[in-house]
């Protein structure tokens, strides 16, 4: 077996015995972050199991997206969006986990082929208020999830976060637990919600216990990030 197939055996072993201690019934979805990562490693991954991938540089994901047409993926864009990026994102990914603005959420909506489904969304919050992280303020997230609801060719699943690095298992969950209170809140409020993009290669396990049910892991798959490409 390959470093990378042992990396993904070891992961999917831990977030399962994760869910059993957190009384966790429902599934969690690993999500390669491959930004950086070469199509043959993306390649490698996919033969063994791993058909979902994160991306957060869009010239760089199309061309992996090429090399790996013969590949049944699952593309999920979870970087900054740019104005002038929309129209690619919208066009060649199934999620995009980092919509922060209604400018943006408007111009994915358009550049949305109508051949294709709804792109399924989820919003980004700044969970730990940190004046360097994109993300709603929490006040205003009812709105924006309506705004989102409004446009047809959009799909709003859930929530995304990206907190502050921490060793901290305890501030780890506090933070998580933010989110997943936001979720359970616009759950009641009537939204139809079923995801929470919460956790990473350092913090998943912390984030399983608040409700993940995608956690986005590059480094323990595929080892230190190289240079981009």
């Amino acid at each position: 077996m390959t470093i990378i197939s042992d990396s993904l055996q070891a992961i999917q072993a831990n977030i399962h015995q994760t869910r059993i201690l957190a009384n966790r019934v429902d599934d969690i979805k690993l999500l390669a972050v491959s930004k950086a990562q070469t199509a043959a490693k993306l390649r490698e991954a996919y033969l063994a199991g791993q058909h979902a991938f994160g991306e957060n540089y869009v010239q760089e994901a199309v061309a992996k997206q090429e090399q790996l047409k013969d590949c049944a993926i699952e593309w999920h864009f979870i970087g900054p969006i740019q104005s002038n990026k929309t129209a690619l994102i919208a066009q060649h990914f199934d999620w995009v986990h980092s919509v922060d603005r209604l400018k943006i959420a408007k111009r994915l909506n358009e550049a949305r082929l109508k051949s294709l489904p709804p792109l399924n969304v989820c919003i980004q919050i700044n969970s730990s208020e940190e004046d360097s992280k994109s993300g709603v303020d929490i006040n205003f997230l009812a709105t924006f999830a309506k705004e989102i609801n409004a446009l047809p060719h959009l799909k709003l699943r859930g929530l995304m976060t990206i907190p502050a690095p921490t060793k901290d298992l305890a501030k780890q969950r506090a933070q998580f637990k933010i989110v997943g209170d936001a979720f359970n809140t616009l759950k009641q409020q009537g939204f139809e919600l079923d995801t929470l993009s919460i956790g990473m290669s350092d913090d998943y396990v912390a984030a399983i216990h608040e409700g993940a049910t995608i956690v986005r892991i590059g480094s323990a798959i595929f080892g230190a990030r190289p240079s981009k490409l």
